[in-house]
């Protein structure tokens, strides 16, 4: 599935152009070099994200960003590629059990660890376990990506056992995007806070991954270079670079210059900045990432679903998506995308309509109300232009106020982590990617007590979410979804925004496409 360059396209034009390619490498195409290799330049590469990973843990975040830079050093046990089965990387082989319940892994025997060590299946139990359960810590939101394993245990070195509730397709959509693999013994060696790894050295990082980290300066930058003892194919480049700027013009700007080679998150108002300079190229693609504002329902006002689709009705956002983004977007009908199981194609975004939102309020309970929405700067496409621009359409409501309160996203994640008996910020702008292509991901961790974002209290939703994980027919549960799906549009536990673009910088010698899901794969690129 490839990603539209330099052209708008959307997800179901790109499916029928390119109908069942996929982007990502197999085992054996792990391998290249850029046009050049007599330079040595031409065999670095330099990528500067939107944000720089909080943690060093590789199991303490939840982020996009994150996961690019540390999935080089912590790889996927499996070869994702978004609307596709799962396929074989670490992991060889998968059996589930006759009656369900439980799925057995096969990992290689020739994986070694950064540090020497050789993996095996205790370590992948290990990691499985030190994020579903919350004793072992840390507590983290990954939680929300493994809602339906329950546990994991070696059986033998190359044998991983998972137990899972539910059906077994959903658990392996779960855990095919996020198992990876953390050296249990190194793991207990390490300091730790709050169960968290902690460190400001390259040694607080050893993975499996085909780059090991050489240096690292907590906050600035993460180098990386071929890991020797790896046990796939050579990586295409010698050194990979992360770095952060959370300014687009900042990113832009290195991309000119040549000091970085990939940028992402390029603003619509800079995407002309690139196309006018020879050498470099813009990338797109609409991707998994859903934005939108929640509204905590256990907290005044948001508890009315009067005043939450009132909220909905406020918004023109269609404008916001031509003003702030250029186009660069699609609007949101339901919590799930299109392309993604269990989108629902029957349902319409809400139009703007100032009088039945006031009609709403006034039906709530709630006239006089006075908002504050929690919104990020610099984490998703002009976030903060978009939070201001939603506060000031809600504002115009003659029957409520509201303001924008612009922090960082570290802020915005802490709302979102807090859960649904938190009275802190229960009204923040925020973006969710569905990178398991399933609208469970999309939903359980929000509406599910324990799901790790939970802010969205409804017994039926979840009654029903339960229902559809555990319905082993896919056409039957991809019906439950659906239904689920529209229950929610109803109910508005958000403001249903729009799917953002992806938008790249590349140096245009470097072959690559964008994926659905964000991801960054340097094995993907030559």
């Amino acid at each position: 599935m490839k990603g539209a360059t330099d052209a708008t396209v959307n997800r179901r034009k790109v499916l029928q152009l390119t109908g069942a390619a996929t982007l990502t490498a197999g085992l054996g195409s792990i391998a290249g070099c850029l046009d050049d290799p007599s330079e040595s330049e031409a065999n670095e590469i330099v990528i500067t994200q939107g944000a720089f990973p909080e943690t060093v843990d590789p199991n303490n975040h939840i982020t996009g960003p994150t996961f690019n830079v540390y999935d080089q050093i912590y790889e996927p046990l499996f070869n994702v590629t978004p609307g596709e089965e799962i396929g074989e990387r670490v992991v060889t082989d998968w059996e589930h059990s006759e009656d369900g319940g439980e799925v057995d892994l096969t990992i290689r025997d020739d994986v070694v660890f950064h540090n020497g060590d050789d993996l095996v299946a205790d370590d992948i139990a290990f990691t499985m376990n030190r994020v579903v359960d919350p004793e072992m810590g840390p507590t983290t939101d990954q939680v929300a990506g493994l809602t339906a394993i329950t546990g994991a245990e070696a059986v033998d070195d190359t044998t991983v056992r998972l137990e899972y509730d539910g059906a077994p397709s959903l658990a392996e959509f779960q855990f095919g995007n996020y198992a990876r693999a953390v050296n249990e013994a190194w793991a207990g060696e390490q300091e730790t806070s709050e169960g968290a790894i902690v460190g400001g050295s390259a040694d607080v990082f050893n993975g499996t991954g085909p780059y090991e980290v050489v240096e690292f300066e907590d906050g600035v930058e993460i180098v990386l270079e071929p890991f020797d003892d790896y046990w796939g194919e050579t990586p295409a480049f010698e050194r990979v670079t992360f770095n952060a700027d959370g300014e687009s013009t900042g990113r832009v700007s290195s991309l000119q210059t040549d000091e970085s080679q990939l940028v992402d998150n390029v603003l619509p108002n800079d995407v002309s900045d690139v196309r006018d300079q020879d050498g470099i190229g813009v990338r797109r693609i609409t991707s998994f990432r859903n934005i939108f504002c929640v509204m905590r329902n256990t907290v005044e006002p948001f508890d009315s679903q009067e005043f939450r689709q009132a909220m909905n009705y406020a918004i023109d956002n269609e404008g916001i998506i031509n003003d702030s983004l250029s186009g660069f977007g699609e609007p949101m009908s339901q919590p799930t995308p299109e392309g993604v199981n269990g989108y629902n194609p029957d349902l319409d975004p809400y139009p703007q309509d100032i009088e039945e939102a006031e009609t709403l309020v006034d039906a709530s309970g709630y006239a006089g109300a006075e908002l504050t929405l929690t919104v990020p700067e610099g984490r998703y496409l002009n976030d903060a232009d978009i939070g201001q621009l939603v506060a000031d359409q809600i504002d115009q409501l003659e029957n409520v106020s509201c303001e924008a309160d612009i922090v960082d996203f570290q802020t915005v994640s802490d709302a979102s982590a807090a859960g649904i008996d938190s009275e802190e910020r229960p009204f923040f702008l925020i973006g969710w990617g569905v990178v398991t292509g399933d609208a469970d991901y999309g939903l359980s961790g929000w509406v599910t007590e324990g799901g790790g974002v939970h802010n969205f209290q409804d017994e039926a939703v979840e009654e029903s979410l339960v229902e559809s994980q555990n319905e082993e027919d896919p056409d039957a549960r991809e019906e439950l979804l659906q239904e689920i799906n529209a229950d929610l549009r109803e109910k508005a536990p958000w403001i249903f925004l729009h799917l953002q673009e992806s938008i790249y910088g590349v140096r245009s010698d470097i072959e690559w496409e964008p994926r659905e899901d964000e991801s960054i794969y340097t094995w993907e690129m030559s």
